[in-house]
Parts: structure tokens; C-alpha cells; sequence
């Protein structure tokens, strides 16, 4: 039986979804695309796999970390707050719990800290989020009329080299680990220009993958170096995820899943959640804004104040003129995913809050259902738009908890302990 609570929170997603079918002029959209996407973001769990929201919060430069100033009832800066969450449709969100992995350390006090601000906001908007820790927990957020909202790390940076670390954090609530973000760590090498360090996995490296299976944990290869990728698909049990990656080759850049990779994915039963980070989906964007943000961040280090060097990026960067982007190029790359791999094995991962820049009209949290009016007029089904939107991940991570129940009755926790590679 629905409860007055339930009944609101269904009608206040069917009317912001309603909402999201009128025009800028108040008239209802004659597009029937994306009417029918509307209609099926109501009846299915769009799942997105990657959102920076956290790391927004901790950045707010009126309050940081204070998840109370940065109000999500009300229009926020950034990309995200309730009532574009509602009208995108969005019925499942991973929030990153991001840290950057530069420097030396240490690295855990920031990953609770992180920790901590998700979860502070779960628990803030009661009648809106509902924490999920599986599967389980995501349908009944659905049927609640609530966002089920799981935490990810990005970056395997938090854990120190624990193994035990990385369980404490798995009962914190964390449901997938990118083994890297944009640096090496000591055991798994990332996909950004840099020099191989590991070659993909080390032996150390090889436990974590071993241990985030028996846990039930995704693993997450966004960021990761294809050597790293590779190794991983060959030792993992369970699927992988890639949280927030593209196509490389419908745009060369380092982070992006090479063709190899999708081929041998159909065999793990992972997903690619494709991101709309303009510079991972049009590569014209990334031969301005690469060399642009290399010379905007010269300028800023030689700035004489902190001040002056925020001042020195913003203005830089509100000055560029970035070739567009567009909603099209971003089903460009779902496509070439879906003819390589195969349609039960994409899904979304939009990284809003994250980035900058943006394809035209797919620029925050409530845009999504403008994507897939895109496909349906490529002809794709509600059937496949419903594995896209949802179901290939849901199926994934399913597999991946059942891998781990086997594996905890099979083996005890490891209790391998990293040692330094003697220099």
C-alpha cells in the first residue's frame, strides 16, 4: 500500500518530469521523442554513475563542506540540486567521493571526510535520497518515488595500501573503487599521459581485485591505463564498470575504452556508462582546452596571492571559445559502444558536477531525457533505452554481489600486506 509520503514523492517526479515537456515559451513540446523519453524515464531506474556533487560541496566557496549553506531545494551554481534531479528523471545516482590522488599523502583523513559530506546529504533530504547499499536497496528507492544514492570512490588513493582499508570503507557504504583517478597508485597504473609505473597490475594490485570481489565491490576502470584494464578483465570474477568513460575510438583521448577492451567485456558482463564531458566526446574541444588549461595554469602559479590566482583561472577560463559540442556526438559514442560490445553493456555516467564543459543542451541534471529522445529518433527501443537507462548496470553489480557471497564462503578476508618495491 502507498503511503501519503510515497504518493507525494511519485507525484512530485511524474510532475517534474511533465515539467521538462514544455517549452522556454510555457507551451507543451510537440517533439514526441521526447515525450516518450519522458514517459519512459517515469516507468524505468535511470541509474548515472558518476557524479562530483561532494566535492562541489567541499569546495563552496560561501561555506565549504557545509551541506546545509549549499541547499538543494533551492537553484544551486553547480549542476545539480533536487528540482533538476527530478526533472531529468534520475531514479539512481553513484555519488563520487572523490579525492585528488597528487602529492604523497596522507590520503584517508580526505576519503572520510568525503564520505562524511555524502552521507550528510543523503541524510538531509530524507523524503528525496534513500542510502543504498545494493541492488535491493535501489528498487525500493524506485518504488518509494525516492533516488537511491550509492558512494563511489574515485581512485584507490584513500585506501593507503590497506586491504583492511578497504573493507572499513566497503562498510561505510562504498559500492565501487576506481582503482585510479588521473595518477598511478603503487599497485594499478591510470590511463592519463604518463609513464607506465606497474604495467598494469602489480601483485599487490591483483589482491585488490581479489578482495573488492570477495567484498561484492565494483570495480571501477575509468581512469585506468588499457594495460590496467586488461589485467584486471583477465583476474576479475565479477563485471567491471567503467563509471564515467567514452569511446576511444570516436574520440582519442587516454581515459577513454578502446575497442579491444569492449570486445572482451561481453565475457566479464560489465558496462561502460558513457560520460558528457565535452572534452572525452569531441576532440576538437580537447585541442583547444588542453593547451589553453596548460597556459592558464603557468599564469596562475605565478600569480603573488591565492586570490589573484583564482582570479587569473576563472577569467582565463570564462574567456574560451570552445568548438560546440552536441547531444548527437554524445549518442556518436553510445552507439559505436553498443556495435562493438553490445547493447547489455552501456549505461550512463554523465560526471555532472565535475567538469566545465558540456554538450548543448546536456549541461546539468535535468537534461537527461533529451538524450534518449535523441536515440529513440534513431530508432533505438524501449527495450534497449531500458537496459541503457538502468538495467545493464543493475544486472552487473547483481552478479557482482552474488560473486561475492560465493567468494566469502570460499576464502577469509586477505590479510596480504603491501611491501615497497625495493628501490
Amino acid at each position: 500500500m502507498s503511503t501519503p509520503c510515497t504518493l507525494f514523492a511519485t507525484l512530485t517526479l511524474v510532475c517534474g518530469l511533465l515539467m521538462h515537456t514544455v517549452t522556454a515559451q510555457g507551451q507543451p513540446t510537440k517533439d514526441p521523442a521526447l515525450k516518450r523519453a519522458t514517459r519512459l524515464l517515469r516507468s524505468t531506474i535511470l541509474v548515472d554513475g558518476h557524479n562530483d556533487l561532494p566535492m562541489t560541496i567541499r569546495q563552496f566557496k560561501d561555506a565549504p563542506r557545509d551541506v546545509i549553506a549549499y541547499d538543494l531545494r533551492q537553484p544551486t551554481k553547480g549542476d545539480t540540486d533536487i528540482a533538476r534531479l527530478r526533472a531529468g528523471g534520475l531514479s539512481a545516482q553513484f555519488w563520487s567521493v572523490y579525492i585528488p590522488g597528487e602529492g604523497s599523502g596522507p590520503y584517508a583523513r580526505q576519503q572520510l571526510e568525503q564520505i562524511d559530506i555524502a552521507r550528510r546529504v543523503i541524510e538531509r533530504y530524507p523524503d528525496v535520497f534513500m542510502f543504498a547499499r545494493s541492488v535491493a536497496d535501489v528498487r525500493a528507492a524506485k518504488r518509494a518515488g525516492k533516488i537511491a544514492s550509492m558512494l563511489g570512490m574515485e581512485g584507490g588513493y584513500g585506501l593507503e595500501n590497506s586491504i583492511g582499508a578497504l573493507r572499513t570503507y566497503y562498510d561505510l557504504g562504498v559500492r565501487y573503487m576506481a582503482l585510479t583517478h588521473n595518477t598511478h597508485t603503487d599497485w594499478a597504473d591510470a590511463a592519463a599521459p604518463l609513464q607506465p609505473r606497474n604495467n598494469g597490475l602489480t601483485p599487490f594490485g591483483e589482491e585488490i581485485v581479489r578482495e573488492m570481489n570477495r567484498l561484492g565491490m565494483l570495480i571501477d576502470l575509468s581512469h585506468a591505463a588499457p594495460s590496467t584494464m586488461a589485467h584486471t578483465l583477465h583476474i576479475s570474477e565479477a563485471p567491471v564498470i567503467f563509471s564515467h568513460s567514452s569511446a576511444k575510438a570516436v574520440c582519442n583521448v587516454p581515459r577513454n575504452v578502446p575497442d579491444d577492451i569492449l570486445l572482451k567485456l561481453p565475457k566479464n558482463g560489465g558496462v561502460v556508462m558513457v560520460t558528457f564531458v565535452s572534452s572525452f566526446i569531441n576532440c576538437e574541444v580537447g585541442k583547444v582546452l588542453q593547451p589553453a588549461m596548460a597556459e592558464i595554469g603557468l599564469r596562475a602559479r605565478s600569480a603573488a596571492t591565492p586570490e589573484e590566482a583564482a582570479k587569473i583561472r576563472a577569467e582565463g577560463f570564462a574567456a574560451l571559445k570552445l568548438p560546440p559540442t552536441s547531444i548527437a556526438m554524445v549518442a556518436d559514442h553510445i552507439e559505436h559502444i553498443r556495435n562493438i560490445a553490445g547493447v547489455d553493456y552501456i549505461g550512463i555516467g554523465g560526471d555532472f558536477d565535475g567538469n566545465d564543459w558540456w554538450p548543448e543542451g546536456l549541461d546539468d541534471v535535468s537534461t537527461y531525457p533529451k538524450l534518449f529522445a535523441e536515440l529513440i529518433r534513431r530508432g533505438w527501443s524501449d527495450q534497449d533505452l531500458k537496459k541503457l537507462t538502468g538495467e545493464n548496470l543493475l544486472r552487473a553489480w547483481a552478479r557482482t554481489e552474488k560473486v561475492g557471497e560465493r567468494l566469502r564462503r570460499e576464502r577469509p578476508p586477505s590479510t596480504v600486506v603491501y611491501v615497497p618495491p625495493k628501490s
